[in-house]
C-alpha cells in the first residue's frame, strides 16, 4: 500500500498563485475509496453539502476543488457539530470514565491524542476509520524531524525545533502512567500500542490539522486551554497566504463554517489561510513551507548581532539593556521588503557614539540623530546581511553532500533547502536595498 502523502507534501509541491488557482487539469479522485467512505460516514452524521470534491491538482497534490462558482460572503463548507472530534467526544467515549477519574488532570490536548493513538489501534472496530483513514501517516513537524538536519535550520528556529521535540517526548514521558492504566480496554500491552512513535503521530495530527474552537472548560480536564477541534474533510483545505476567508464555529447552526471573502470560479482549488505567517512558523508548526510567502523573513538573533558589534564599545550592555526594556531585542528581521524598521531602529541605537547616547530614546521614535549614525547602521545591518548569507551558503553546501536516497529525510531535506533558497533571496534583496539607502546617506 502506498504511503500517504500529508499536507506538507503537498505544499512543498504548490506554487501559490492566490486564493484560487486555475486547475483545468485537475482530477477528480473523489471516487478513491478512501474518500467513498469518508464521505459515506461523514453523510451518516448529516454533513451533505458535496460541492467540495477532493482532487489531484497538477504540481501540488491533494486539495478540494469547488464543482461550483463561489461568490464572496457564500459558505465554502459547514460542517456539523457531530462530525468535529473534540474532548467532549473522547469524554463522551470508553475513555472517559478512566480520564474522570485520573489526577491530575490530563490537558485537553493529552486527551485527544490517547484517543486518536487507541482508535488507531481498533482499525477496522474504531467508528472513526473513514477519518483516520485519511490522515497521514507522518509528517514533517519538529518532532519527525532528523537531528542532522535540524542543525541546518537558522539558529533561531533550530532552537524552536528542539523545544517542540522535547515538548513531545515530555508529554509521552507524563502520560506512560495514565496509559498504564487503560489496560483493561486491550488483549495487547499499552506499552506496545501507546508507544513514542503513536504518541507523536497523534500530536502532530492534532498540532496540524485542528481548527481553533472554544470549548467548556470540563471539571476533568486540565485548566489548559481546550480549544482543538479534528475536523474530517474541512482539513483537506490546503493553505494559502493569499486566501481570504472567515472561519468560526456558528452556535445557531452549530456547524463549523467557513466563508469566503472572494470569488471563486467552478472547478477550482479552494484555499483557506492559518494567519500571516512567515514560513519559519509554517515550518516550524504545520511541516510545510509556502512557495510564494510575502510574509517571510530572515531572523536576526542576539547572538549574531553581538557577534558584530565592537567589543570595546563600553556603552554597549547599557544599549542592550535599553533594547531589551523596550522589547527591540526581539524580531529583528530582513523581509522581502528589507531590513525591517525594528532590526534598523535597534542598529541605530547600538552605533550611538559616546556623545549621543543620550539622545538613545530619539532613535526609537524614528528621530534623526545625526548622518554618521544613519550610515554606521546602515553599515552594520549590510554587515549583518552579508554574514548571514554567508553562513546560508556554507549550510547549503553540506546539504548538497547529504545523500538523498535516504527516504526518511528526504521530505525534510526539500524543506530546509526550500527555507535556505528562500533565505537567500531576502538577503540578496536587502543587501542591495541597503546598498542603495547607502548610497543616498550624506557623507
Amino acid at each position: 500500500m502506498a504511503k500517504r502523502k500529508g499536507r506538507a507534501h503537498r505544499r512543498r509541491q504548490r506554487r501559490v498563485s492566490g486564493r484560487c488557482k486555475d486547475t483545468s487539469n485537475a482530477v477528480n479522485i473523489s471516487q478513491e475509496s478512501v474518500y467513498v467512505q469518508l464521505r459515506k460516514w461523514l453523510k451518516g452524521k448529516d454533513f451533505t453539502d458535496f460541492h467540495l470534491v477532493p482532487a489531484s491538482f497538477p504540481g501540488i497534490g491533494r486539495g478540494l476543488m469547488t464543482t461550483k462558482a463561489l461568490q464572496p460572503g457564500e459558505l465554502i463548507i459547514a460542517l456539523p457539530e457531530q462530525c468535529l472530534l473534540t474532548t467532549t467526544t473522547v469524554l463522551g467515549s470508553y475513555l472517559g470514565e478512566y480520564i474522570e477519574r485520573w489526577k491530575p488532570r490530563l490537558s485537553p490536548l493529552q486527551a485527544l491524542c490517547a484517543f486518536l493513538v487507541a482508535e488507531r489501534h481498533f482499525g477496522r472496530r474504531s467508528p472513526w476509520k473513514p477519518y483516520i483513514d485519511v490522515l497521514p501517516n507522518s509528517y514533517t513537524c519538529p518532532a519527525y524531524f532528523a537531528e542532522e538536519l535540524i542543525r541546518l535550520l537558522p539558529s533561531p528556529l533550530m532552537k524552536k525545533f528542539r523545544e517542540k521535540r522535547n515538548t513531545v517526548q515530555g508529554l509521552h514521558l507524563d502520560s506512560e502512567r495514565f496509559f498504564k492504566s487503560l489496560q483493561p480496554l486491550f488483549s495487547e500491552s499499552v506499552e506496545n500500542i501507546f508507544t513514542y512513535d503513536a504518541l507523536r503521530w497523534a500530536w502532530c495530527s492534532v498540532n496540524t490539522r485542528t481548527v481553533y474552537m472554544e470549548h467548556k472548560k470540563s471539571e476533568f480536564l486540565s485548566r489548559e486551554p481546550d480549544v482543538y477541534a479534528l475536523a474530517p474533510y474541512l482539513d483537506l483545505l490546503n493553505h494559502s497566504p493569499a486566501a481570504q476567508v472567515s472561519a468560526a464555529f456558528n452556535r445557531q447552526s452549530r456547524c463549523y463554517e467557513i466563508r469566503t471573502s472572494t470569488r471563486c470560479r467552478r472547478h477550482e482549488q479552494v484555499f483557506i489561510c492559518y494567519g500571516a505567517h512567515d514560513n519559519q512558523r509554517l515550518l516550524l508548526e504545520y511541516g510545510f513551507v509556502a512557495t510564494t510567502n510575502l510574509h517571510s523573513a530572515v531572523y536576526v538573533d542576539k547572538d549574531i548581532l553581538c557577534n558584530r558589534l565592537p567589543p570595546t564599545d563600553k556603552l554597549l550592555n547599557g544599549k542592550l539593556s535599553f533594547l531589551r526594556d523596550n522589547g527591540l531585542l526581539e524580531n529583528l528581521t530582513f523581509g522581502h521588503d528589507g531590513p525591517s524598521w525594528r532590526l534598523l531602529t535597534a542598529l541605530k541605537v547600538l552605533c550611538l557614539r559616546p556623545e549621543e547616547y543620550s539622545l538613545r530614546k530619539n532613535a526609537t521614535l524614528g528621530l534623526y540623530v545625526s548622518d554618521e549614525n544613519e550610515r554606521s547602521s546602515l553599515e552594520l545591518a549590510e554587515s549583518l546581511c552579508l554574514q548571514l548569507m554567508n553562513e546560508n551558503q556554507q549550510l547549503m553546501q553540506q546539504v548538497s553532500k547529504l545523500t538523498e536516497d535516504r527516504a526518511e529525510i528526504l521530505e525534510q531535506l526539500q524543506l530546509v533547502v526550500a527555507l535556505r533558497r528562500e533565505e537567500l533571496r531576502i538577503l540578496q534583496v536587502s543587501t542591495e536595498m541597503l546598498q542603495n539607502m547607502r548610497a543616498i546617506t550624506p557623507r
